[in-house]
């Protein structure tokens, strides 16, 4: 499985992982750091792009490409 698969079972709410990035569908993680999580049945990545390291960085945009909402993470 790959990290864009991962990212695509998040979409369609189906648990998946690899070695770094993981869902159970609901949640979205790159290692332990929260990138996606879902409200009313929605999408919403959380966009650490310009925060993070280069493969968290890259986690995020393949969130942020399959998400139905995108917000800035929390302070």
């Amino acid at each position: 499985m790959k990290n864009k698969d991962v990212a695509s079972a998040w979409a369609a709410g189906k648990p998946a992982r690899t070695k770094n990035l993981r869902t159970d569908g609901e949640a979205l993680y790159s290692y332990r750091l929260l990138i996606g999580i879902t409200v009313c049945g929605k999408k919403v990545a959380l966009d650490y792009r310009r925060k993070v390291s280069n493969t968290t960085s890259m986690h995020c945009g393949l969130a942020v490409a399959v998400s139905d909402r995108v917000e800035s993470p929390p302070s």
